[in-house]
């Protein structure tokens, strides 16, 4: 599999990456045995940028993972754990914290679940309003500066966030959700991140099953499961968004391929900078995606797919807006 480097200071890493998130939490319920199993089946294919987050299923994420990597070569995986956000026990989000002491006992739980001696990449999931990033960059530094962690990057951070942080300690990359119909960080936050020298790793490329072409109206989604409560999923909103997801797929099915690979593709050629992390939990689900990097776009093919799926004519915000007032990539 051809690979990327994660900004100019970053490790090398598949074209694709593999987040893990709907393996325990989010989406509704995951069958672990197939979870395991489409771990492996990316690991075989030679994905090696695994992503979780210590607060993805409370801790579920991780052990699961630890499993999932048992008898595997630990040095030919980069994970990346993202920390700072608080549940309660019923699941629920509650906050975030970023604060160095925080993080430190953050790191040191999930080092246990993974059974590891190091995370590749740490990042804060958010922005913590009470909490100057240099401060958390700072905390996360003298990890780097011990050897518990190897890289440092961000997660849903603006530009002036990107600026403070690179200026305390080398950024490798920032996860935020890009793709055909969140374009938003093309016009602040991404020149940012190339001036810095800082990759991107895109998740919601396929905008949580929405342009996957495998979503539809009649769908059940149940409470635990993030769209039930998402604009874009939700009304009228459905019925618009997934007007466009089919003008995708004839665009698609004119190269051969499904919209779920046309819109990974697309998100794989905004530049070399760029890493999509899919979130797959199910071997066939893995295997479309991994068609996406033999389908070839040129100029016309992209332009084309553009145009089938116009990003002004998207409908409804990504979140609702008391989580989209959270988030400091949306505010430049």
């Amino acid at each position: 599999m051809k690979q990327r480097q994660l900004g100019s200071t970053g490790p090398t890493v598949a074209t694709l990456g593999l987040g893990l998130m709907g393996m325990s939490d989010m989406y509704g319920p995951a069958d672990e045995t197939e979870s395991i199993a489409t771990v492996h089946a990316a690991l075989d294919a030679g994905i090696n940028l695994l992503d979780t987050g210590d607060f993805y299923g409370s801790g579920h994420n991780e052990l699961l993972l630890s499993r999932a990597l048992k008898g595997r070569d630990r040095d030919q995986v980069v994970i990346s754990v993202k920390t700072g956000a608080l549940r309660d026990p019923a699941g629920g989000f509650v906050g975030v914290d970023t604060r160095p002491a925080t993080l430190k006992n953050a790191l040191a739980q999930t080092l246990r679940k993974l059974d590891t001696d190091h995370v590749d990449i740490y990042r804060p999931a958010r922005l913590d309003p009470a909490v100057p990033i240099e401060d958390t960059v700072g905390a996360i530094a003298e990890l780097v500066k011990e050897g518990y962690v190897r890289h440092i990057g961000l997660s849903e951070m603006g530009s002036d966030t990107l600026r403070r942080a690179a200026a305390v300690h080398p950024i490798v990359d920032l996860q935020i959700e890009y793709s055909l119909i969140s374009r938003g960080i093309e016009t602040g936050v991404l020149p940012t991140a190339r001036e810095l020298g800082i990759g991107i790793t895109a998740y919601g490329v396929l905008s949580r099953g929405l342009i996957s072409g495998h979503w539809t109206k009649s769908r059940e989604k149940g409470a635990r499961d993030f769209r039930a409560h998402s604009p874009r999923f939700s009304g009228d909103n459905l019925d618009r968004n997934l007007a466009l997801v089919d003008a995708l797929r004839a665009v698609a099915e004119a190269k051969g391929a499904t919209p779920a690979q046309a819109a990974i593709a697309w998100v794989a050629s905004r530049g070399e900078d760029i890493v999509p992390v899919i979130g797959a939990r199910r071997r066939e689900r893995l295997s479309e995606s991994l068609g996406a990097l033999d389908l070839e776009l040129d100029a016309a093919d992209l332009a084309a797919i553009e145009a089938a799926v116009p990003v002004e004519t998207v409908a409804g915000e990504r979140y609702d807006a008391h989580q989209m007032a959270l988030l400091d990539s949306e505010q430049g």
